[in-house]
């Protein structure tokens, strides 16, 4: 029988127990772990040649939190609280050496220490709010009573990590570790091993000054959230109950949360994210080529955006554009994106500078010589980038990656206009392209590899989250949001005014309606597309025919205050939107929200339907991740297909088969998938 291997070690250093764990890659606290540190505390509480404990880690973290595998499964003890039980009751002194990113049930096991010595660059954070959780292991009541209600909250509600400095500053952590923090650990043991009383969260007192000034940013941030609202109340147990009380508390809204839908829809998109990077037919032998230089043709708002990306990750770009007026402007936009950055406090000027420092301009295209990878951001028409790439094949060194950043024209096409199809592909991204996670990677018919490995390495390295699809007109997501664009504008036909739609998808839970983001967008945009394609959008193209592009002009479906981007509706376009109802002959009515929105999101769901019938997309999680991420779609509710399934594909179908019969239009192939799955009474998940 093979031996497994140990995920607890057990060793001592003189008087002194080094407790480490080993479970590559990230030291989950899986059962087997729990299990290992409770033996081991164990055999150092008893061993009276032993002072006191270090707990430690091999491989490159911490504890980097819960086994999220384990979260569907029955409970296997011990549970983590019960290890941190155990560690709370100790009478001799245990200190955690903290390195990489102590995150969630991790960062709860050290605040169980007694002590916390941390290296420099140790990242620190409880993220279980963006799994629709709370800290389920005294988290809510160790951090206030250590760091300060204020702090707490802000780590708790935000899920983000905190930098080892600000940790000491707030009393999460006693010391800064230079050098081995393990070696740094086990010197501090011996020099607090005889110090009493040991210093427990459990004897320290809440702040209970200000808690609900404090809760009141973060509760108008939760709507429609459970997560947040039941971490307020947790914390609010760490100032009024006892601490066994506010423990039992948080233990009840963990597991609540857990089996909500909320955390399952989230959990979902945890898994989605990472499931995606795993691209069928893509060998995992291949290896990525070196991206040391980047170019960027194109110094417009996405051109800018997507410079300072590589510029953030530290690649050095070169931003090309036909003229130096234009070149500029871009080039003073992202100088103004970086300035406002500081004036936020989340850049220094010096890193500004650094970062400024690897933008370089250029009016001439042979700058983009030495580049390894260059992405094209020009104007949305097909001649205008085979022209670009054309000159781009001749300019640039045999080897380098052609990307374009199309939103909904063909790759393969433009493949043909270069003399190396292989090292061609698509690399859509998101606007503000500096800020927006997604990357949907358009695979060509004749995209090596190598190359397709290589933007999915570069996408991670400049913070992105990749998607790979197939070439078809719009993609994944623009595909699926034209449909909803069609459908909104059939709304307005048949009685729906914009600030009703968009109310409507608010209430969802997206960000914004599909009017409100149009005029952000600008509405010329696709009124340019829609031409180039000889469609017409009724209402939208007689606002662009009237110089109504948005924001940008001050009116678009709603109109603007100088200087405001608060929407405003606008009677003029209450009536022309009822003046064309009556001209096509529609017969308008009330249209309820919740109408609204399933009209606006079940044909989406039925073009993703079609897109992985297709294979556009791999699997209908890929989906999702684009939809949550580029898109705004709630996490909470996990991405439109996630969703579909929740609310049963029947209802989805039928509905959609109701829609047409209102119409008189076709919205659901008879024989599609969507069809057959519902018929056979299973979801999107029986494609995994």
């Amino acid at each position: 029988m093979r031996q497994m291997p140990r995920l607890v070690d057990f060793h001592k250093d003189g008087d002194v127990a080094v407790i480490t764990v080993d479970n590559p890659p990230v030291n989950a606290l899986k059962q087997d772990v729990r299990a290992g540190l409770l033996d081991a505390f164990m055999r150092a509480s008893e061993d009276g040649a032993i002072a006191a404990a270090v707990l430690a880690c091999a491989g490159r973290t911490f504890v980097a939190g819960a086994d999220i595998t384990e979260f569907d499964k029955p409970p296997q003890p011990p549970g983590l609280s019960e290890v941190i039980a155990f560690l709370d009751g100790m009478a001799k002194p245990v200190v955690a050496a903290l390195f990489g990113t102590p995150l969630g049930g991790g960062l709860e096991l050290a605040l169980g220490c007694h002590y916390r010595v941390a290296a420099p660059n140790t990242r620190l954070g409880l993220p279980e709010i963006k799994l629709g959780l709370l800290p389920g292991a005294g988290g809510t009541q160790s951090l206030p009573r250590l760091a300060g209600m204020d702090k707490a909250m802000a780590m708790i509600l935000s899920g983000d990590p905190i930098t080892a400095a600000d940790a000491l500053n707030h009393g999460i952590v006693d010391e800064i570790a230079q050098g081995d923090v393990t070696a740094a650990a086990i010197a501090f043991a011996r020099t607090i091993a005889r110090k009493r009383p040991l210093p427990r969260a459990r004897d320290r007192r809440a702040d209970a000054a200000q808690f609900d000034s404090i809760a009141a940013p973060y509760l108008k941030k939760s709507r429609g959230l459970d997560a947040p609202l039941a971490a307020i109340e947790a914390l609010r147990g760490a100032i009024d109950l006892p601490i066994e009380e506010g423990l039992k508390r948080e233990r009840e809204a963990f597991m609540r949360l857990r089996e909500g839908d909320q955390s399952k829809a989230q959990r979902h998109i945890f898994f989605a994210e990472r499931e995606a990077a795993k691209v069928p037919g893509l060998p995992k032998d291949v290896k990525p080529r070196e991206i040391e230089r980047a170019a960027v043709v194109g110094a417009g708002t996405m051109g800018g955006g997507i410079a300072m990306a590589f510029a953030n990750a530290g690649i050095p770009v070169v931003l090309i554009e036909t003229g130096k007026d234009a070149l500029g402007r871009g080039l003073e936009r992202i100088a103004a994106n970086y300035g406002a950055s500081v004036g936020r406090g989340s850049l220094t000027e010096e890193e500004k500078q650094k970062r400024l420092a690897r933008i370089e301009g250029s009016v001439d295209l042979s700058a983009a010589a030495h580049a390894d990878i260059v992405i094209e951001a020009v104007f949305e028409e097909m001649d205008v980038k085979r022209e670009v790439f054309a000159r781009l094949d001749a300019a640039t060194k045999p080897d380098a990656i052609l990307a374009t950043n199309t939103s909904y024209l063909d790759v393969n096409d433009i493949a043909r206009a270069t003399k190396r199809p292989a090292s061609v592909l698509g690399l859509h991204f998101f606007s503000p392209a500096n800020v927006m996670r997604l990357l949907e990677i358009v695979r060509a018919k004749d995209t090596a590899p190598d190359v397709l490995a290589t933007a999915i390495a570069l996408a991670r390295r400049i913070g992105k989250i990749p998607v790979v699809v197939g070439v078809c007109h719009g993609f994944v997501g623009n595909r699926m949001l034209r449909v909803r664009s069609v459908e909104a504008e059939r709304l307005l036909l048949e009685g729906a005014l914009p600030e009703e739609v968009d109310a409507a998808l608010t209430e969802f839970g997206f960000p914004m309606g599909p009017f409100a983001m149009s005029d952000l967008a600008g509405l010329d945009i696709s009124w340019r597309m829609r031409k180039a394609q000889g469609l017409r959008a009724e209402i939208a193209d007689q606002l662009c025919e009237a110089g109504r592009f948005g924001q940008k002009t001050m009116k678009g479906f709603y109109r603007y205050a100088p200087g405001s981007r608060t929407p405003a509706p606008d009677p003029d376009v209450t009536q022309l939107i009822e003046a064309t109802s009556a001209r096509l002959g529609v017969a308008r009515r009330k249209i309820g929200g919740e109408e609204i929105a399933e009209r606006l999101i079940f044909p989406m769901i039925n073009e993703g339907t079609r897109i992985l019938e297709e294979g556009i997309a791999a699997r209908p999680s890929d989906i999702d991740v684009i939809w949550v991420y580029g898109y705004g779609f709630p996490v909470w509710r996990g991405g439109p297909m996630f969703y579909a399934d929740k609310i049963g594909l029947p209802h989805v179908r039928d509905r959609l088969t109701a829609f047409a019969a209102r119409t008189g239009e076709e919205r659901l192939a008879p024989a599609s998938l969507l069809q057959r799955l519902a018929s056979e009474g299973r979801g999107f998940a029986a494609l995994k």
